[in-house]
């Protein structure tokens, strides 16, 4: 069983989504630290200049410290200019009438819920049917698994039975640093390997690394393949040590 451990991010790019392809458990790490100005609370989508920011407001004013399963919206109507900045740059989209209307209502339903968690979840899942990805989702919080950091990854595996984690890159660094935790518990740690693929665009030059909207809303049924298209032969440990 393979698993993958990552915060749930606001309309992430499409390496999120080729993470959750490959995964049996992919695990929401909401009982970690909130990072302000992170993917967490912002993304980018693809406008006629170029990528353009697109944040959610949370309350953070003495709140440091705060989980990401507690952070709140600050703005109720947040998502209304939200749905209005993909309207005016993907209206042009070959499939952006196939998913719109599904997208706008899960963005307000949950913006208005005012929870940023579970906002960025219900896209993140919404986005995983569009992509008929069938992994099995469960946030951290439901388990009982403690401890922090590496200890805290082991523990989550070992709770699901599953004896292989696959980490982004970005994580090779401090999991080099405890991989005999990982070791002395019979897990496989893997690293993927993920090259951007270029697809149609609404504007003429290929710009990578937008949000999951670009490729749904320019590219519809073909997405997964494209995505898909991507994965490479994901890095074994012992090539990253």
């Amino acid at each position: 069983m393979k698993t993958i451990v990552m915060q749930p991010t606001y309309l992430p790019w499409i390496g999120y989504f080729s993470l959750i392809h490959q995964a049996d458990y992919f695990v929401f790490l909401d009982n970690v630290q909130f990072e302000k100005q992170s993917w967490q609370q912002r993304n980018r989508i693809l406008g006629p200049k170029g990528l353009e920011w697109i944040t959610v407001p949370v309350l953070i004013k003495r709140r440091f410290g705060q989980l990401i399963s507690d952070v709140e919206i600050s703005t109720s109507g947040f998502y209304e200019k939200h749905i209005k900045q993909i309207q005016q740059n993907y209206r042009r989209a070959r499939y952006y009438d196939d998913y719109n209307t599904e997208l706008f209502d899960c963005l307000s339903e949950y913006g208005k819920a005012r929870s940023l968690c579970d906002l960025n979840i219900a896209l993140i899942q919404w986005f995983s049917r569009k992509l008929t990805l069938n992994t099995h989702f469960i946030k951290a919080s439901e388990l009982n698994a403690g401890g922090r950091r590496s200890e805290r990854l082991v523990n989550i595996l070992k709770e699901l039975n599953s004896s292989h984690y696959i980490s982004p890159m970005g994580s090779a660094d401090y999991i080099k640093q405890d991989y005999s935790i990982f070791k002395n518990n019979n897990i496989t740690v893997s690293f993927e390997n993920y090259f951007h693929p270029e697809y149609k665009q609404v504007y003429n030059k290929f710009t990578p690394y937008a949000s999951i909207v670009d490729l749904l809303f320019n590219e519809g049924p073909g997405s997964l393949s494209i995505l898909v298209s991507g994965q490479k032969k994901n890095f074994a440990m012992e090539e990253i040590l």
